[in-house]
């Protein structure tokens, strides 16, 4: 080999030799294994925070009963303001001292940031909440609301306002926020007292649900839930259990009050209701206060949806999503 093919063989290894080298270091900058994450770099879910009841009792002004705006079964609702700077309006749940003391060694801090994980256009968002012997407070954001209640048995004016329409809008909203509570929330939510009241209505018309998950501060506490839930509810052996399927049957009797504009009335409702959905009686079921539309097809619909609703067994009774498809349909077809 002569001194030129020396020289042509050596510049073909060190070439060889260097592309090898750029290959090897691709290779590994490839291969490399991203770092891990640190805890304070990944994502974390927002959760209902700790107020002292000092806070709370500063943002009612001492619980004044001038800044009630609701009594239900579990409590009294105040509206206050958290943040003074901010003005941060609030709605705030003070729990009835008897299940306080009914429920001293349950964990209710642990429950609340659980159910503060909720968060949907149609479900209302637990905030906040605060802890102290003798006393729970639920804080929820305050949207400037009415009821579904109050709109159809209570404000004379109520129910014109809320036309087939508005009524079909309603209808989807409630089952949509229901089964994101039963479905996508992890552990899922059992709402526990499904009814007209426990939906409220904002200025848009939009439905969003209210007080779900409470069931356990008053699980045997009969007043205000009674029409809104199975027979099933009452023969368990602990009664009182509420399920997803209790839900579905308080979702039916909240979707009967649309349609008929009438009151649960405990439990009534359905009892006169079912034959006239089975007859397809509909001009005695259907809210006489609104015109009956030319087009009977979605009302009817709507009523079988109730008659599987409430008129079925746990075991034959269709599920949330099942019932969520057909009123989104529903929505579609008759509000676009």
């Amino acid at each position: 080999m002569n001194h030129v093919e020396h020289i042509a063989y050596d510049m073909v290894m060190i070439t060889l030799s260097m592309s090898l080298i750029v290959l090897a270091i691709i290779l590994f900058l490839a291969c490399k294994k991203k770092p891990v994450e640190s805890e304070e770099t990944l994502p974390v879910k927002l959760c209902a925070r700790a107020h002292p009841l000092m806070e709370i009792d500063a943002a009612t002004d001492g619980f004044n009963p001038r800044r009630i705006i609701g009594q239900g079964r579990l409590g009294t609702v105040y509206a206050g303001t958290l943040d003074k700077e901010k003005e941060q309006l609030v709605a705030l749940k003070r729990i009835h001292p008897f299940l306080v003391l009914s429920n001293a060694g349950f964990g209710f801090s642990s429950v609340l940031k659980w159910l503060s994980l909720a968060q949907h256009p149609n479900v209302v968002p637990i905030i906040g909440f605060s802890e102290a012997p003798g006393e729970r407070v639920i804080v929820m954001e305050f949207v400037h609301m009415a009821s579904l209640d109050f709109y159809l048995h209570q404000n004379q004016d109520g129910a014109s306002l809320l036309d087939w329409n508005k009524r079909f809008r309603i209808a989807a909203g409630v089952a949509r926020g229901l089964q994101y509570l039963h479905e996508v929330v992890a552990p899922n939510i059992v709402h526990g007292c499904v009814k007209s009241s426990n939906i409220l209505i904002d200025v848009n018309f939009c439905a969003r649900i209210c007080d779900y998950g409470l069931n356990f501060l008053a699980p045997v506490e009969k007043r205000g839930i009674v029409g809104y839930v199975d027979d099933e509810y009452w023969s368990e052996r602990r009664g009182g259990v509420a399920t997803k399927e209790s839900d579905v049957y308080g979702l039916g009797v909240v979707l009967l009050e649309l349609l008929s504009g009438k009151g649960c009335e405990g439990g009534l409702l359905v009892k006169w209701a079912l034959p006239l959905i089975r007859e397809t009686s509909f001009s005695e079921l259907l809210d006489p206060r609104l015109v009956i539309p030319s087009d009977m097809k979605p009302l009817v619909r709507l009523a079988k949806v109730v008659s599987a609703c409430v008129g079925n067994s746990r075991k034959c009774r269709p599920s949330v999503a099942q019932v969520a498809t057909i009123l989104n349909n529903l929505e579609t077809e008759v509000c676009l």
